[in-house]
């Protein structure tokens, strides 16, 4: 088992089953994606460069799709988070599966993909 495995396993419920179906999601999506344990969460990038994690922030009931570039992708997704006053990233926060819009998520991981691929490298800001 991979190090991204073994951390999705070890979530309880209902994180393990979110982070299960939204990497699923991720990998069908964006088959070319590389996924990553990296500052001991699950990191996927593309074309060498961080796209988003997976993390369940300590105090919440959610969890965290953080998407690196994500101050870019905010005027058209409003549904996208600033916790904890992060300069360029922006996540969805998410609760359960059945407030999950899988359709609007595939949408934004193709949006991320075109403007992490127009820059020269992931960190903006």
């Amino acid at each position: 088992m991979n190090p991204v495995e073994q951390y999705i396993l070890n979530q309880e419920e209902p994180y393990q089953s979110i982070m299960l179906y939204v990497r699923g999601v991720i990998r069908k999506t964006l088959p070319n994606i590389e996924e990553k344990f990296s500052y001991n969460i699950p990191l996927f990038n593309l074309n060498n460069k961080p796209m988003l994690y997976l993390n369940v922030l300590k105090g919440t009931n959610f969890v965290d799709i953080a998407f690196v570039q994500g101050i870019l992708l905010k005027e058209k997704y409003p549904q996208l988070k600033n916790e904890n006053k992060r300069k360029q990233v922006r996540s969805l926060q998410v609760k359960s599966l059945e407030s999950f819009d899988e359709l609007q998520f595939i949408e934004l991981l193709k949006d991320a993909a075109i403007f992490l691929a127009k820059s020269k490298r992931a960190w903006i800001i």
